[in-house]
């Protein structure tokens, strides 16, 4: 299904569900949980409602994966219990809200790339949104990259499924 196609299901699935629609949504949050290293819990400031959000652009190790635990480390100590910035412009193959996430005016995907904690996100010939912070962390060896042979997460879910 192509990228089109699977936006405008995630509207008709959340419409026919009866749940409010994330898509295109901008608004301060707290982030209340920190599942791994590319997905958050935030409650936004103006009402209680709870909404899982998967960081767009980024793809992080699963927790099973080498890096992964540092990963999802790294971004529970930035953004736990903090007020962030979030746009919202989307919905994965998970319902989960894809959004770009500031933490004090930085883009919190650049910054988990800079460090080696994630990939930038690529779709078939497009290396991603952050393929410059990504090539300078992998010639400094930061984070995953510091594995002589660190496997996309992508790759590792092929090969060894969800993390149980």
């Amino acid at each position: 299904m192509n990228l089109f196609k699977r936006l405008v299901w995630g509207v008709v699935v959340s419409a026919c569900a009866g749940t409010p629609t994330l898509w295109a949504q901008n608004f301060a949050a707290r982030v209340v949980t920190v599942s791994d290293g590319d997905t958050v819990w935030v409650t936004p400031l103006q009402s209680q409602r709870r909404q899982k959000l998967r960081l767009q652009g980024i793809d992080a190790p699963e927790r099973c994966q080498p890096g992964g635990e540092a990963s999802t480390r790294a971004l529970r100590e930035l953004l736990l219990n903090q007020t962030v910035e979030v746009e919202v412009s989307g919905h994965d193959d998970y319902q989960r809200g894809l959004a770009r996430i500031r933490y004090q005016g930085k883009d919190v995907g650049a910054f988990m790339v800079s460090q080696g904690h994630a990939w930038s996100y690529r779709f078939k010939s497009d290396p991603g949104p952050y393929v410059r912070e990504e090539t300078a962390a992998r010639q400094a060896r930061l984070g995953v990259f510091a594995q002589a042979r660190p496997e996309r997460p992508y790759d590792f879910r092929r090969r060894h499924g969800p993390c149980g």
